[in-house]
């Protein structure tokens, strides 16, 4: 059936399509909404800091 080093290989690609999977799942889910997020909140900022600075002057 399979060889010794033929299941190793095959335990290496389930280990990196997992990772990969959990990888995906995480950037999905945290990392890409923590930015926008972000960078939203730094524009709105932004403006909210023009508008104030152009109503002083």
């Amino acid at each position: 059936m399979f060889e010794f080093d033929q299941y190793l290989g095959f335990l290496a690609f389930l280990t990196i399509l997992t990772i990969g999977f959990w990888l995906m799942i995480f950037l999905l889910t945290f990392v890409v909404p923590y930015w926008l997020i972000g960078n939203l909140k730094e524009m709105f900022q932004e403006r909210r800091e023009a508008r104030k600075a152009k109503r002083n002057e």
